[in-house]
């Protein structure tokens, strides 16, 4: 037989859970986003360039998450301008479009730890709620040769990288007939390590507590142990700022 002391027990810990269940519902009606975990997936436009990221996170207290992600971007300089180019008679495009003066891809992957504050709730489910974000963690950057295709006067076609016995060759417009392509140059890269930081506001329009559906504006930062060249005759960079917007759709539990 089941003692008095053990039917007590189960009856209490029905009790607590009916009193967490109430609790989490009056919560949500107040606007509060109560849930024990939550992912998303997101897209970046940035003042320098782009990237796609993933987040999780893990709920800590009713205003605090625990959040980690993991991004791969590429930053760009300001100078860059694609072209494309077209034969003297304007009627065929000569080889793919072509950025004068890159001489290097610089992809980013970077790992993060931060925190999620809740600044203001729903108020009802139809509602925004706005928290605040902000972590860091380490950078991985990869310097990617950018490869031009160059036609010389005896009409050879040759793609090559950046090197100081190439430099007068990139500097010429008119031999330049395009770029090399996407492919080129991945297994020629340089891997450099560093760290990042990041700061935002999202604003979270989702219908639902258990849809994420969000708009991001923020500031990031990183720092590289080397100096970055993106562009010719542009001074190489250890520091990157960038302010941002995102979107990230995703779900909690």
């Amino acid at each position: 037989m089941v003692s008095a002391q053990a039917r007590k027990s189960k009856e209490e810990l029905k009790q607590e859970r009916r009193d967490r269940i109430n609790k989490q519902l009056k919560e949500e009606e107040e606007g509060a986003l109560v849930y024990s975990k939550q992912s998303a997936f997101g897209l970046k436009l940035a003042t320098d360039g782009w990237g796609i990221f993933y987040e999780h996170g893990k709920y800590k207290t009713i205003t605090k998450t625990n959040l980690w992600w993991l991004e791969f971007g590429e930053h760009k300089n300001h100078k860059e301008e694609k072209q494309t180019l077209v034969d003297p008679t304007g009627t065929y495009q000569l080889g793919n479009p072509v950025i004068y003066g890159k001489i290097n891809n610089f992809y980013t992957l970077k790992f993060g730890l931060g925190q999620q504050l809740l600044i203001g709730g729903k108020g009802n489910k139809n509602g925004v709620a706005v928290t605040a974000i902000y972590g860091g963690g380490i950078a991985i950057g990869y310097l990617k040769p950018y490869y031009i295709s160059v036609q010389d006067a005896s009409g050879n076609i040759s793609n090559i990288k950046y090197s100081a016995s190439t430099d007068s060759l990139f500097r010429d417009p008119s031999i330049i007939i395009g770029s090399g392509g996407f492919t080129r140059g991945w297994g020629e890269g340089t891997v450099v390590p560093g760290v990042h930081a990041r700061i935002a506001l999202r604003f979270d329009y989702g219908r639902y507590n258990e849809t994420l559906s969000a708009i991001e504006v923020g500031v990031n930062a990183e720092y590289y142990t080397k100096d970055m060249r993106i562009m010719l005759d542009v001074p190489a960079q250890q520091f990157f700022i960038n302010t941002y917007v995102a979107i990230a759709f995703g779900g909690r539990k």
